[in-house]
């Protein structure tokens, strides 16, 4: 799990989705798919990409809430 193959995952998901589209224009263009009933593939293919980008990102370590500071002027 590197910062490289996340960002890497990152730069691929536009050629991927705009390959997807042409895809689907061509099929549409063939008679082989209708360019409405496709909504659900454009769907599916941003999902994996998002695993694909969130399997290789490592998480942030939790950060840990400042100590509470006395406050000043009042007796305690």
């Amino acid at each position: 799990m590197n910062n490289r193959a996340a960002a890497f995952a990152q730069a691929v998901r536009g050629p991927i989705m705009l390959i997807t589209v042409g895809v689907l224009f061509a099929l549409h263009q063939k008679g082989v798919i209708e360019i409405q009933r496709s909504w659900p593939l454009i769907l599916i293919v941003v999902g994996i990409m998002k695993l694909l980008e969130r399997m290789y990102v490592t998480p942030a370590p939790p950060s840990q809430p400042p100590p509470p500071r006395p406050m000043e002027g009042r007796p305690q």
